[in-house]
């Protein structure tokens, strides 16, 4: 007698969310292959029958169960919660399968992760949305960043499934960075844990208020897209019956006071503000600095007087509007050596809008006896535990996960400077750092300050990045040599600009038009 394979879904926790036809497969399935959560959902329908449930770590040897039992003329039901044809077992059950199997398979869907939590939030999936999962279990890290920065290059809505585990927690802050540099950071996001389930929590905040909270494998995102709106305490996205025109309020005053054909500069540091009001002294012309947060844009209204600055984190839509709104006349990249990212958006920008483009990047200082060079993050990283005890960290705030979560970083003290913004000093404690090890504080730092520090706090090994020298670079390699302890550099992203300059000159160089021959 040739078996049955139903592959059941059973939705995201209720038995009134179940749907009927996953109902009738249970009740006509001899063996019931699941997970023992699973089972309690379930519990009227499959009483009297023949159960396995291997543990959750083990859902490939599930789905060899199920078509074992199969093979052997079963009528088997293998349940997945959500459906079983999204991130669950239905993948699973194919792989096993052999061409010459003669069971019939039935896959009975049912109530996602994502139809669950939109519905609790409102209706913010009525347009086109993308799911995204941040497990790197089964996909290489490096596909789900690329995937995560298409989704919001493209504004569409996105569900994130599996955002924060216990040794994953620092892969959702980074994917939420991605999301700010293409989407608007006033994007409306639902954040869900435990739909439909027993402490269901539903809330609703800006996309850029989410770097700030905490997450973990019960909880899902759902981030919408420009025209996501609130309405009665939910949030909803427009199907688009009417019109695409940029929502009420997209263009803001801010931007009605920027000057038209500007030299527009990017600035994430000191010598990018220094650069800015150079080139407003040289009478070039009108010249707005571009800052990444409304602090950098303070500091920039301080270190450059008479130039229009438009600040606050702006996603690629609103640089893509806002530069071809006022006809940027050149595109001058001065942002953090490491930000390759925005220099990547930069040079896209330009490439589709006509604008030239310049990189302006502060030398190098590096030299092979200041210390030893990583070409990594990671290999930095997997250094320092090998070298030392109490570490130092200066590389700023995004990459700490990977210290983290590095082999053998468990076993060492890890200390910590960055700026001191609320959600920063949260992420680090989040990840297991102590009050008492982080320094928030705005660099640079002077040699003494260095050395002082890292002497109090018995410091054996500082890792760095070669920021040069307005980010205090040579500080650090004369406090590490004074110390006596070993300084790690992590190397400078590589990548292909299609012009490099290096101080104001060569830029005026670049802005001013030499003589014409007859």
């Amino acid at each position: 007698m040739s078996g049955v394979l139903n592959l059941v879904s059973v939705g995201p926790g209720y038995e009134d969310l179940i749907v009927p036809r996953a109902i009738a497969a249970l009740r006509d399935s001899d063996v019931i292959v699941a997970y023992e959560l699973y089972l309690r959902w379930i519990a009227p329908h499959i009483e009297g029958k023949q159960i396995f449930s291997p543990p959750l770590t083990q859902e490939r040897e599930r789905a060899q169960l199920a078509i074992e039992h199969a093979r052997n003329g079963a009528r088997v039901a293998l349940i997945s919660s959500g459906d079983i044809g999204i991130y669950a077992m239905a993948a699973l059950a194919y792989e096993e399968m052999r061409e010459d199997d003669t069971y019939a398979v039935n896959l009975v869907p049912g109530v996602t992760s994502a139809n669950a939590c939109a519905s609790l939030l409102g209706s913010p999936l009525s347009h086109d949305f993308a799911t995204l999962s941040l497990s790197d279990l089964l996909c290489p890290w490096e596909w789900i960043e690329h995937r995560a920065r298409h989704i919001a290059q493209a504004d569409l809505a996105c569900v994130m499934y599996n955002v924060q585990s216990a040794s994953r927690q620092e892969g959702v802050y980074r994917v939420l960075q991605l999301m700010l540099e293409s989407k608007a950071p006033g994007t409306l996001c639902g954040v869900v844990r435990n739909a439909y389930r027993p402490g269901q929590q539903v809330d609703i905040y800006r996309l850029d208020e989410l770097p700030g909270l905490k997450f973990d494998m019960l909880t899902t995102i759902v981030v919408g897209n420009r025209f996501t709106a609130r309405k009665r305490g939910q949030i909803f996205t427009p199907r688009g019956y009417n019109d695409w025109a940029q929502p009420e309020g997209a263009k803001t005053q801010q931007e009605d006071q920027l000057p038209d054909n500007a030299v527009w500069v990017f600035s994430g540091t000191s010598d990018g503000n220094a650069l800015a009001a150079d080139l407003a002294a040289a009478s070039i012309g009108p010249v707005v600095v571009s800052a990444a947060s409304d602090h950098g844009g303070e500091i920039a209204r301080q270190d450059c007087p008479g130039v229009a600055i438009w600040s606050g984190r702006q996603g690629v839509e609103a640089r893509r509007r806002v530069l071809n709104a006022k006809g940027a006349r050149v595109l001058l990249d001065a942002t953090h050596p490491y930000a390759r990212n925005m220099s990547e958006q930069l040079m896209s920008l330009s490439q589709e809008l006509g604008i030239p483009y310049l990189r302006f990047e502060r030398p190098s200082e590096y030299a092979p006896h200041d210390g030893l060079s990583c070409a990594s993050i990671e290999e930095a990283a997997a250094r320092a535990v090998a070298q030392g005890q109490r570490i130092f960290l200066a590389t700023g705030s995004k990459d700490l996960a990977t210290f983290m979560q590095t082999p053998g970083a468990a076993d060492k003290q890890w200390f910590v400077r960055q700026t001191a913004e609320p959600e920063l000093i949260e992420r680090a404690l989040a990840l297991g750092i102590p009050r008492e090890r982080i320094c928030a504080m705005q660099g640079p730092f002077s040699a003494e300050f260095n050395t002082a520090l890292w002497r109090d706090w018995g410091i054996d090994c500082v890792v760095t990045k070669d920021s040069g020298g307005a980010g205090g670079y040579r500080a650090k390699v004369q406090a590490a040599k004074a110390l006596g302890i070993p300084l790690l550099v992590v190397a400078r992203p590589q990548l292909d600009y299609p012009a490099l300059v290096a101080n104001a000159a060569d830029v005026l160089r670049e802005l001013t038009p030499g003589p014409t021959t007859a």
